[in-house]
């Protein structure tokens, strides 16, 4: 379980890291719209986040 738990964060790691990677002045302005949202709006875009994760988690298993 700790395997696959660590290799899951690894590729969420390299996944995040791509954007930055490639476009920087694109990510930086990307980080700076989302900074400014309210908390309302995060909110909703970390739950249908967190659900087409899971659903995807669903379909692979």
């Amino acid at each position: 379980m700790w395997h696959d738990l660590l290799v899951a964060v690894g590729l969420v790691m390299v996944i995040e890291g791509i954007m930055p990677f490639l476009t920087p002045a694109s990510w930086r302005r990307m980080m700076r719209n989302v900074s400014e949202m309210d908390d309302r709006t995060l909110r909703v875009v970390g739950l249908v986040s967190m659900l087409a994760g899971v659903g995807l988690l669903y379909l692979v298993n």
